[in-house]
Parts: structure tokens; sequence; C-alpha cells
């Protein structure tokens, strides 16, 4: 509880400043825990949805059931995020902004390996056929993943607690900004 009231004493000014010469051009970063829940062992699933370089939707919740392997967490994630920007893509359609590619930035090769190889292997047989909805749109052209190592993944922001300077770097590239700056 200590931890928790240190953290908001210590973030009570920040918040989300999106200036008029802000970009539009969508892009989206998913990251998972893989087995982070100690109780159940499920995963934790965080995806964050960006314009231009504002942070415009996040979300971060615990997966389902319980994943055999670190690359189907990545894959049940990606999978969820591409849904997301796919419904904020024909949102902002409506507002005369069109995209022709999407690109969502996962740091597993292995679940864009998946997403990415048009023949359904054994070794995968295992994943839910919902989550196979990303390699759906990723065959249709409508999304392009893309590998991001840890250093630059946004989404890791909301995936465990971070050493204050890794907080502090996260903080400043979603665009959060004190409004006492």
């Amino acid at each position: 509880v200590k931890r928790i009231f240190r953290y908001l004493k210590g973030t009570i000014n920040l918040g989300l400043w999106y200036p008029k010469d802000s970009g539009f051009d969508l892009t989206a970063y998913s990251d998972a825990d893989h087995a982070g829940c100690h109780l159940d062992r499920k995963s934790t699933s965080d995806s964050v949805q960006v314009l231009g370089d504002k942070l415009v939707c996040w979300s971060s919740k615990k997966q389902n059931y319980v994943s055999i392997s670190i690359a189907e967490s990545e894959y049940v994630v990606v999978s969820s995020c591409c849904a997301q920007v796919l419904w904020m893509r024909t949102q902002l359609t409506d507002y005369g902004f069109f995209y022709d590619k999407v690109p969502i930035y996962c740091d597993s090769n292995s679940a864009i390996a998946i997403s990415c190889n048009p023949v359904q292997h054994t070794r995968t047989k295992h994943i839910d056929v919902r989550y196979h909805f990303i390699k759906d749109h990723v065959e249709k052209g409508t999304t392009e993943l893309y590998f991001v190592g840890t250093e630059y993944q946004l989404a890791d922001l909301f995936t465990k607690s971070l050493p204050e300077a890794r907080f502090k770097f996260l903080v400043e590239k979603l665009g959060m900004m004190s409004h006492e700056t």
C-alpha cells in the first residue's frame, strides 16, 4: 500500500498532452508477461495504441487461459491488439483518415513468425482458433507485424513494475508530461 501511495504522490501531476501539431499515424505495441500471475499462472496482455507519437488507447488484462509458451502468450495479445487497431482504424476512417497497413510492434519473433506463416503447424495446433484472427489480417494486408526490442517496447509500462529510470523513459515516450512543467 505504501508503494502505491508513493507512486500516486510522484505522478499526481502527470497527464496526457495532445498538441495540435501531433500526427495521425496509427501505431500499436503489444506485450505479454508470460505466466505472471503466481496464483493461476495466467499471462497478462498489454497493448498500447498511439496516434502520431501520443498515447490514445491502452489495455492491461489477464488472459483467459493458461498459455503453454511465451510465444503463445505474445500471440494472444497481438491478436487482441489487432482487433483494437482495426476498430480504431474504422472509427478514424469515419473522420477522413485512411490507413493502408497499420504497424503493430511486438517483442516476440516467435509470435510474429506464427502470425506470418500461412501454414498451420502441429506445434501451434493447441492455440485456440479465435487467436488466429491476427494471422488472417496479416495475410489480408490490413496489419503488419514488426519486431521491437524490449528497450523500445512501450507496452512494457503496463506489464510489470519497472525501475524508476525505465518508468520515466516510457512515460515520456508515451507523451505524458507534468502540467507543472
